[in-house]
């Protein structure tokens, strides 16, 4: 054999072991990589059916919007992120339950809350249980931060909070009778405890004061009684399909005070669908609005109208500012390690697209503006704070005589 076929002969058998102690090293290093290289796994449940249906479907698109920008642009840690999800029917205990099977059967490596306080306060026993750091997506109900808790993080403004703006607002008008009407479940019952102290210190008094079960469709009675009150302002501690309600019922009783104001329900379009010409003039409270100048909002709004055909709500905000806070915490981190996680989101101050993330020592939330917004001509304008607002905020409300 000639050394030129030798020397080929030699490096085809080297080629040949190289190729064969590759192959040999991918069968045995693919589990272990394939397991580093894989996708984060954020777990959360939303409420896809049942009465937090219409937010519960928003704070999951936001949550998606979050996971592929973050996909587009690179990476997290150097992997692609996916969010697990399960339909957790706007009911507390398949909350829970379910985040059991996200933690122990899934094994998500990171947790975004469900949507409501009542389900919030129930899947954070299930973090707290496995010490696993969860950031609540749509919960503002203080009780949630009052149980000496280690892993429940909040991004929306304290309930007792949400209505300061606009109580203050109306009292400055002249408005002194208050009629408050809200659901039996743990955010609005947080909602009206601080209108209760809201109207003791701007001097008003309030004429009517009841709560209704949840589910409940017929508020004419209810509105019939509250009229006898003659109230300036009804504040409501609403979700969506109470609040239509109670309008259509205060339209049937020609009940028109000089103004009225929800949570939830207003900041949604699926209200605006429902009453058409009937909800302008009324109020809404809200986290976040796409012309309160809070960071990226207008471009997060283009791309999100580009993608749904409508604007974003303040509850597609909750899914995609919990995602960034996760991802803020968890690159500050350098890991997805728990505690050390825990101890960024302790610790960190931050603005994501629903504006300051700040918590104090339980978890709560303390660096978050609330918004006022109106409906007017079928659009919702941000009113409140008059530094910020797209239009003045309209009182009185227009008579329903005169509609």
């Amino acid at each position: 054999m000639s050394t030129g076929n030798c020397i080929s002969s030699f490096f085809r058998v080297v080629r040949l072991v190289i190729a064969a102690s590759l192959a040999m090293l991918y069968v045995t290093a693919t589990p272990a990589a394939e397991q580093e290289s894989g996708p984060i796994r954020v777990g959360i449940t939303v409420s896809l059916t049942g009465d937090y249906a219409a937010p519960g479907e928003d704070v999951l698109g936001g949550a998606q919007m979050w996971a592929s920008d973050v996909n587009g642009r690179g990476a997290l840690l150097g992997r692609k992120v996916e969010i697990v999800y399960y339909d957790d029917k706007s009911d507390a205990a398949t909350s829970a339950r379910l985040y059991e099977r996200l933690i122990n059967q899934d094994k998500v490596d990171l947790l975004l809350g469900p949507y409501s306080s009542e389900l919030t306060l129930a899947a954070s026993t299930i973090a707290e249980k496995h010490n696993f750091p969860m950031v609540a997506t749509g919960a503002a109900d203080g009780h949630i931060w009052a149980r000496g808790y280690k892993n429940i993080f909040g991004i929306d403004a304290p309930a007792r909070e949400y209505m300061k703006l606009l109580v203050d607002s109306a009292a400055g008008a002249g408005l002194k009778r208050v009629a408050l009407i809200y659901a039996d479940s743990a955010f609005p019952r947080n909602v009206a405890e601080g209108v209760r102290d809201l109207a003791a210190g701007n001097n008003m008094e309030i004429v009517f004061d009841r709560k209704y079960s949840q589910g409940t469709t017929d508020f004419s009675a209810m509105l019939r009684q509250m009229k006898a009150g003659k109230p300036d302002l009804i504040v409501g501690g609403t979700y969506l399909d109470d609040s239509i309600a109670i309008v259509r019922a205060a339209k049937q009783a020609r009940l028109s005070p000089k103004a009225m104001v929800f949570t939830v329900g207003p900041s949604l379009k699926e209200f605006g669908d429902a009453l058409g010409p009937d909800a302008d003039g009324v109020l809404g409270v809200v986290s976040w609005i796409r012309s309160a100048h809070l960071p990226m909002a207008r471009d997060f709004s283009y791309r999100y109208k580009q993608k749904h055909g409508y604007n974003p709500g303040a509850h597609v905000a909750y899914g995609y500012g919990g995602g960034q806070v996760l991802e803020a915490a968890v690159r500050l981190a350098g890991t997805l390690d728990r505690d050390a996680v825990r101890q960024q989101l302790v610790n960190m101050k931050f603005r994501s697209l629903l504006g300051h993330y700040d918590v104090d020592e339980t978890g709560k939330q303390m660096g978050k503006s609330i918004f006022v917004l109106q409906w007017q001509n079928g659009y919702r304008l941000l009113v409140l704070p008059k530094l910020m607002r797209e239009s003045p905020i309209q009182y009185p409300f227009k008579p329903w005589s005169e509609r």
